[in-house]
């Protein structure tokens, strides 16, 4: 990779090559150098979508300042004086995402698009490209966290819904369900009340456990020893109550276990995902992933709008508890080698290539 971004850059170091950056757009070219058009008296970037200009009347310029000392102005198209619209976008966003964590209640969707100055359309639409979520399901993931957070530090369930910000104890036990998967008493106490459903078995990666909530599906772990196992979902919830699966619940196994011998036939099942808002829109990408295809960390964090979070994707990653229904294993290092899974990374080698060949 490296090298690929030191030979990219060596290839600007001529007008011809600068030139052949500007004909075909080349957003990489971006803050490398800038070009003036002698008949209109602007200077832009080489990703100007503006109509390209004869190369006579196209000279090249290192700096912003380099192209306004010969005198000519920003092009108002492309703003080359201010900040990659990427990151103008990104920054407006994230202020979004502020204003959203800092409000007592969720501020409507027209709200939060006159503060950044777009309309509703423009605004949702960039919102869910740059976050992977909804302005809405943002907020849920975000008040989400803060009551498990508080329900963690707290000395009352009544504290903590104040400490999340919730008005009144009725909105709280209104939401609750949806935020924690359980009731609040129950989270406080390691999961104790709950009840999850699960089943040991065998698949052709090993042993298989499944796991179901009345949500859905909440966890298929893949593994060697089925003891071990048992031990990593008791570990998820300490205190919930585990019963073992009869035979209406070992229908819902064996439907997993076919979908994990064929991924590419998909997963008709309501799954329970719990974690941050982060993670979710980590899962979220990595599910529109197909089967036979992958795609680098890097890629990932840039999908989601957070291209410096490379090491967090991977993190968002190892959290997964939903093996091969949250498609983590193809998800791979930038040269395309195998990295670390948390089932093993012979297994994802093993279904990387049962998804090829399929």
């Amino acid at each position: 990779m490296i090298g690929l971004v030191e030979t990219s850059r060596a290839g600007f170091a001529s007008d011809e090559a600068k030139w052949e950056a500007v004909c075909r757009r080349d957003a990489s070219a971006d803050g490398r150098f800038f070009y003036s058009v002698r008949t209109t008296g602007v200077y832009c970037r080489p990703s100007c979508a503006a109509r390209l200009a004869k190369r006579a009347n196209v000279a090249f310029h290192a700096t912003t300042a380099a192209a306004e000392r010969a005198g000519f102005r920003p092009c108002k198209r492309c703003r080359p004086n201010e900040a990659p619209r990427a990151e103008r976008e990104a920054a407006v966003i994230a202020r979004a995402c502020r204003a959203i964590e800092s409000a007592e209640e969720m501020p409507s969707l027209a709200t939060l698009a006159a503060s950044v100055g777009m309309s509703r359309f423009h605004f949702h639409r960039l919102f869910r490209a740059l976050t992977g979520v909804t302005p809405k399901a943002y907020a849920d993931a975000y008040r989400a966290r803060r009551v498990r957070d508080e329900l963690a530090e707290a000395g009352t369930v009544t504290e903590a819904i104040y400490g999340a910000g919730f008005n009144s104890n009725g909105r709280f036990y209104a939401a609750a369900d949806g935020l924690l998967g359980m009731s609040p008493t129950a989270f406080r106490t390691g999961g104790k009340g709950a009840e999850l459903r699960f089943a040991l078995g065998q698949c052709w990666l090993g042993a298989i456990l499944v796991a179901a909530s009345d949500k859905g599906v909440a966890a298929i772990m893949l593994g060697e020893d089925p003891d071990r196992l048992l031990r990593d979902l008791q570990d998820r919830f300490p205190q919930a109550r585990l019963i073992g699966g009869d035979k209406g619940f070992e229908s819902l196994v064996a439907r997993v276990v076919g979908f994990v011998e064929a991924p590419g036939l998909g997963l008709d099942l309501p799954l329970d995902v719990r974690g941050t808002a982060f993670q979710r829109r980590v899962w979220e990408a990595l599910r529109e992933i197909p089967a036979g295809a992958t795609a680098s960390y890097a890629e990932i964090a840039a999908r989601i709008g957070r291209p410096k979070s490379v090491r967090a994707v991977a993190q968002a990653c190892a959290a997964n508890a939903l093996a091969v229904a949250i498609p983590c294993h193809r998800v791979v290092r930038t040269d395309g080698a195998l990295s670390g899974y948390r089932w093993g990374v012979e297994r994802k080698r093993a279904l990387l290539e049962r998804e090829k060949a399929a």
